[in-house]
Formats: C-alpha cells, structure tokens, sequence
C-alpha cells in the first residue's frame, strides 16, 4: 500500500444535495461513554464536533463497535476504549470454565502446540513460556508498517472480538491492548506476511509489544522497543500472558478487517468524487439530461442506481448547457440534434451504482466481523451437561472478506476505466461535441494543451487492471498441509489500497480537464449557467489551479488536483448521511 494514511474531513461544497444514504443501512451503532453533563452513551458519533467530545470514549462489549466509530478511528479521532463491565464479567466466567475443561480436553494452542505441531502435547508449567514463543515466532512480517490509524482500529476490533467472551482470555488481555490505544502507542505493524489465514505476523507484533518485548512501537512522533517507549507512555513495561491467550492475539482476520475498514472509508469518498466528475464532464460535453430520468432508473429497480442518478440530477439541477439550447449554441450553423450520448454516458450511472452496491455489501460483512470471535478454538457453555467446552473450527479464515475485497477493486477499477474513457472523449472535437482539440488553451498545435494529461490516466488504469486480478483465487498450502487453503485476503486489500491510490490521479485528471473544457468554451455558451452543484465544484477547483491558456509545466497542476481529491475538496454531495 502507498498511502495509507489519515484521509482528511471532507468539504461537502452544496449541503442541500441530497445524501449518499449509507448510514440508514448500518446494522447498528456502538456503545459510548456517557460524556460529562450528558445522561448515558450516544449510539453514535455526534453529528456536530462542537457538541461531541474531543476524544472519541467507547465502552466495547462484544457485540455494538459500529462503521461510524471506525472511521472516527481512521480519521485520528483521539479514541479512550474500556471494556463494558458486563464484557469483563462474562469474560472472568468464560476464563474459569475454559480451564477447567482442560482436565478433560487436549485443546490446540492450550495443552497443545500448533500448526504442524498440533499433536505435541504441553504441560501448564510450559504455559507462560510458550506464549511468548508464540508471538516470537509469528512475528516474522515484513515491508512497509501499517498506517498508525490502521493499527488503532485493528487493537480495538481485536479488543472488542475478545471482549465477546469466546476465547478464554482474562478481561486483562484486552484492557492491555486498549490501553496502548489511549496511551498513544502504536506497534510496528509489517504489511507483508499475513495469507489471510489469520494474521499472524502482524497482530504477533501488537502482541509482542504489548507484552514489553524489543518490539517497536511509535509514541509521541518517536519510534522505540516497546520495553523503552511503554514506561515514557505510563505503562507498565512488562504483561504476562497465561495459558492460552496468545493465540486468541494472532488468530483471526483483524488487520484484514482493519485495513479492508480503510478501504472502504477511501473508496465512498472516491465514489462521491466520481459522481462528481462525471456531473463536471456532462456540463462539459453539454450531456443529454435524458440519461438520468428517474423513471428509466427506477424501472431498472437497482437502488443505488436510482440514487446515483438521483444525485446527478441534483447537482447539474439548475444547467442550461445541458440543454437544447445549450447544445446549439457552441455552433449553431452545424448543429444537428445528438439523439443520444455515447455508452459511457448513458450507462454511468449504472457503472458508478456498482461501486455503491460492493461498498454496502462489504460493510454489512465488516460490522459482523467486528463485533464476532474470529479465533480458534472458540469456547462455550455445554449444550447438554454443566461447564464449558472447547470447540475447534475455522472462524479466524477471511475468505469473505478476502473475496468482498476483490469484488470492490473490480468496481474500483471499472470507475477508472470509465474514468479515462470520458478525460479521453474530451481531447476530441469530434467525441466531445466542439471542445478545443487536446484542450489546448492558446493556438492549436502551437500549443499541445491537455493531451499529456489524459496520458496519465490512460497510463494508470492497465496497472489498475493488472492490480484487479482476484488474490482470492491464489492459494497456497503451507505449513507442512496443515494450513492448505488460504484466503490471501491480506494481498487482497493490499491490491485494493494501490488501486485506490491510482484512482485519485485517475479522477483529477478528468476533474481537471472538464474543467478546462468549460473555461475554453464559457465564453461562447454566456449567459447560460451551470448548475449549481456543478458550478461549485469548478469554482473550488479554480481557487488552486487557474485554466490553461498556452502550454505550460503540467505537473504542478495535476498534482494540486490530486491532492484536493484526497483531501475530499471537491465532493458535490455532503459528507453527512455517509457512515
């Protein structure tokens, strides 16, 4: 991944437009701490940052950790997390009757060892020493760390999966991972190892910090051993864990929820930008309004394409260059009725609801994996009998989300195709309806205006293509067969995140070129406005980069754009009504 990092707030540029709707559809909203003056928890992060708490105070219990919280987390929400007391409680029961079926119950990673190992036995005076191994020896990741907010929600949805009261672990394990959390300790994270089996190398890491290891971690900007850096934070260097517990730490799918979390939070901001562009380039070409009828749309009975188109509407609301009058008055001696606009047009909205339908889907998946015990063995009550049991299974494998990953790059990647696609048709005079040929802002061929430009995409998207191939369908058996079908989810949302970083340059090539087609025809198309939503959006991009009028250096320009798809500047649609 190439950038993984903190994504800005965004700037919603016209508040009336209707919303991304995503919110209605969370399956539920976390616990919080009751905030000073305020009776009990808010089932949500407050709406306005002057009425909500500076730090984000979660009280997790296993089952209510929500979208909103997330991506509070990934935003750099300062975050205190404690476990509900009913979590620790259930917790405490769970730990008693874990051990105790141990007298009867040879249990992997308990009594036993693991993986091709599993058939050795352990003796509980071996118990302490072979957590520590455990982590010592899974802590074998390499390359680039995870971004420091990835890693935040990573511990508070293991925290949060452990506090269910399957895995047998005290309440203290994942007190401790919390507290490195609102200490501001963040553990060395390598992105390279996990196969989606488990990610192993990565939360044996966490783990090996969190128990005082040489591990490194990341305090107050400086980078250290956890031994080092974990007294300078107030906490205690050293964390002993007993029999059992560093399994549950490394088992599960985590840091593929955490990462694939990101993605998701990455991709709807980039999918409101898309919609967005593709208003500017329809004002652009003077685009056939029939393309977003709403009754064409609802008989398609595709909700997120009712709503894409809904969202167009809303933001070309007001145009008349897409209008007949707009379209004759560019050349009014050649003009001849268009009849209808070219596939990618007519069928963007349908392309775009993809994106969104991928999008909803993976986040319904991801609030249950945050709020499930994702480990082996699980335990459990007896169905028939008093105390407890342990149940081996395959809860940790991240399949699902491994596949769902794969899914939103395919709609991440289509949107760039159908990106460049429409930045190309604007070089054309023939293709864009009358624009300048390339752009150009001075004399033609004198000036080679915006031809480079749209290159950038076109150069992009075949790595995007190349990047979109499944990883779920790459297994690999390892581990002597023990581990013979792998999820290789992690490679999965890895590929995506790269992806995501080539659809940024992807969508300011087509924000900027639309642009520069409007500015090169508006004199010849006054005194008929744009729309609105449409307007906007070319006037914030126009405060940081002016049009182009004879060549010149493109590069700055280009990556000015870039940088206001990433900061969420030019979003038509309001942030809110988004999880």
């Amino acid at each position: 991944m190439t950038r993984l990092g903190r994504a800005a707030t965004g700037l919603g540029l016209i508040a009336a437009l209707c919303t991304t709707g995503q919110a209605a559809a969370e399956p539920g909203a976390s616990r919080q701490a009751a905030a000073p003056g305020r009776p009990g928890g808010s089932p949500a992060v407050a709406a306005s940052a002057a009425a909500a708490p500076e730090v984000l105070r979660l009280v997790l219990d296993g089952d209510s950790l929500s979208l909103r919280d997330a991506f509070a987390i990934l935003d750099g929400r300062p975050v205190s997390a404690v476990l509900a007391p009913e979590a620790r409680a259930t917790m405490a029961r769970t730990r008693a009757g874990a051990l105790a079926a141990l007298d009867d119950q040879r249990v992997y990673g308990w009594n036993q060892a693991l993986g091709p190992l599993k058939d050795r036995p352990l003796s509980l005076a071996d118990a302490e020493r072979f957590q520590r191994n455990v982590l010592r020896s899974h802590a074998a990741g390499v390359g680039e760390p995870l971004p420091d907010d990835v890693v935040r929600l990573a511990l508070i949805i293991k925290a949060n999966q452990l506090a269910r009261g399957r895995m047998g672990v005290r309440p203290e394990v994942p007190q401790r991972l919390l507290d490195l959390v609102n200490a501001g300790v963040v553990p060395r994270m390598p992105q390279v190892g996990s196969l989606g089996t488990g990610d192993l190398q990565p939360q044996a890491a966490a783990g090996l910090a969190a128990i005082g290891e040489d591990a490194p971690v990341r305090y107050r900007g400086q980078e250290g051993p956890a031994s080092l850096m974990l007294p300078r934070a107030g906490l205690a260097r050293d964390f002993t864990l007993q029999a059992g517990e560093a399994l549950p730490i490394v088992s599960g799918s985590t840091v593929v929820a955490a990462t694939l979390l990101h993605a998701v939070h990455r991709a709807t901001a980039l999918a409101d930008q898309a919609e967005a562009a593709l208003a500017l380039f329809m004002e652009a070409i003077r685009a056939e309004r029939g393309s977003l009828d709403a009754r064409t749309h609802r008989e398609r009975r595709i909700p997120e394409q009712d709503a894409v188109a809904a969202r167009l509407r809303a933001m070309v609301a007001g145009s008349r260059w897409m209008t007949e009058e707009g379209r004759r008055r560019l050349d009014p001696a050649n003009y001849e009725p268009r009849v209808q606009d070219a596939v990618s047009v007519r069928a963007a909205p349908h392309i775009l609801a993809g994106l969104r339908h991928a999008l909803a889907e993976t986040r319904t998946a991801l609030v249950r994996e945050a709020n499930s015990a994702t480990s082996n063995p699980l335990v459990f009550r007896r169905e028939e009998g008093p105390g407890y049991e342990f149940v081996m299974g395959g809860n940790w494998d991240a399949s699902v989300m491994g596949h769902l990953a794969d899914t939103l790059n395919a709609e991440i990647t289509d949107v760039g195709v159908l990106s460049q696609e429409l930045s190309g048709r604007l070089l054309s005079p023939r293709w864009s309806y009358g624009l300048p040929a390339n752009l150009a802002g001075g004399e033609a061929g004198l000036n080679s205006g915006m031809v480079q430009v749209q290159t950038v995409a076109a150069a992009l998207v075949p790595e995007m293509q190349v990047r979109a191939t499944p990883a779920g369908t790459l297994s690999r058996p390892v581990k002597d067969g023990q581990e013979d079908h792998n999820t290789m989810a992690m490679a999965s949302v890895r590929h995506l995140h790269e992806n995501l970083d080539r659809l940024e340059v992807v969508l300011a090539v087509q924000y900027l070129m639309a642009a520069q087609g409007i500015d090169l025809i508006a004199p010849r198309m006054a005194p008929l406005p744009l729309g609105a939503a449409t307007r906007g959006l070319l006037a914030e991009l126009r405060r940081h980069v002016p049009p182009l009028g004879d060549d010149r250096y493109q590069t700055p320009d280009l990556e000015r754009v870039v940088q206001l798809v990433r900061e969420r500047r030019l979003i038509a649609a309001p942030a809110a009504g988004r999880p």
